[in-house]
């Protein structure tokens, strides 16, 4: 039966739905600029403006960045810090939250207050690295890794997930003999789809835009990240530098403005197209978690 609404409620849905479209318009449209320029001539780009459609369709900024070696391997290191990152990521993360899921651990409260402190204070940019270099891990890999390899915050939101679950699986499992890591492995992380989901993508998204860790515990060029790579060029002279490195006459019909939004595109691209499908996952996962303290 379809419920007849008044004037007023229909004025305030026009409102509501008013709010959402322009909140929506303006979130989108920073994204849809810098697409638009990237794919626009470089020359009718520069007069400035707000860019609904493409002024000139032009692929040579593409065809200009991806002709650089560098942004290959900047590329390669941020899918491998990415990708490596979020599943040791998970992994740590897990391991910590079960055992503080589990109500019948003692001291469990002291050890979540001390985890938790760490959410409110660090120990600093410089003694972070004072650590990292002692380890050993200045110029290497797992710099970019392990510095940051468990998010607190993450951590907590698994953790309440773990709390919310029938406590009759993990019993009945541990009747049949089973040890944590096996209850763990097979009984609660199976089930646990929805928060590992959400987490995993705080993680990779994390992961993927980081630049502090590289920028800070790095310095060969064998290990630069996306983020840095870009940083550079939004400098206008590594902007430059990008396009004089490139052989060919071509070139000059660029700016340094086109060769920047070519690399946000490039860089912020891969990210978008995985969003979509862990969003379902997102809303679930988080609410769930967040339900229990």
């Amino acid at each position: 039966m379809k419920v007849k609404r008044s004037y007023g409620e229909r004025i305030g849905y026009a409102i509501i739905l008013i709010v959402m479209i322009t909140y929506a318009l303006t979130t989108l449209y920073p994204f849809w600029h810098v697409l638009m320029y990237s794919i626009s001539d470089s020359g009718r780009a520069m007069t400035g403006g707000l860019f609904f459609l493409p002024r000139g369709v032009s692929l040579l900024s593409y065809r200009t960045v991806f002709q650089t070696h560098q942004i290959f391997v900047a590329y390669r290191n941020t899918i491998l810090k990415t990708v490596v990152g979020t599943v040791l990521s998970l992994i740590i993360t897990a391991l910590t939250a079960f055992p503080l899921s589990i109500r019948r651990l003692r001291g469990r409260n002291a050890i979540s207050m001390y985890i938790f402190f760490t959410m409110l204070f660090s120990g600093g940019m410089i003694p972070t690295f004072l650590v990292v270099q002692n380890l050993g891990m200045i110029d290497t890999f797992w710099a970019l890794i392990i510095p940051g390899l468990m998010s607190a915050y993450n951590m907590f939101i698994m953790r309440n997930y773990f709390q919310q679950l029938p406590p009759e699986l993990e019993e009945s499992a541990y009747i049949d003999g089973a040890t944590p890591p096996v209850v763990l492995a097979a009984i609660i992380l199976p089930v646990s789809t929805p928060c590992l989901a959400a987490v995993a993508m705080f993680y990779a998204v994390g992961n993927w835009n980081s630049y502090l860790d590289c920028l800070l515990y790095t310095n060969s060029g064998d290990l630069q990240v996306l983020q840095i790579y870009l940083r550079n060029l939004i400098d206008s002279a590594g902007a430059m530098d990008a396009i004089a490195s490139v052989s060919g006459d071509s070139t000059h019909q660029l700016s340094a403005e086109t060769v920047k939004m070519t690399t946000i595109a490039v860089s912020i691209l891969p990210i978008l197209i995985l969003y979509p499908f862990l969003q379902k996952f997102y809303t679930k996962g988080v609410t769930t978690g967040a339900v229990k303290g």
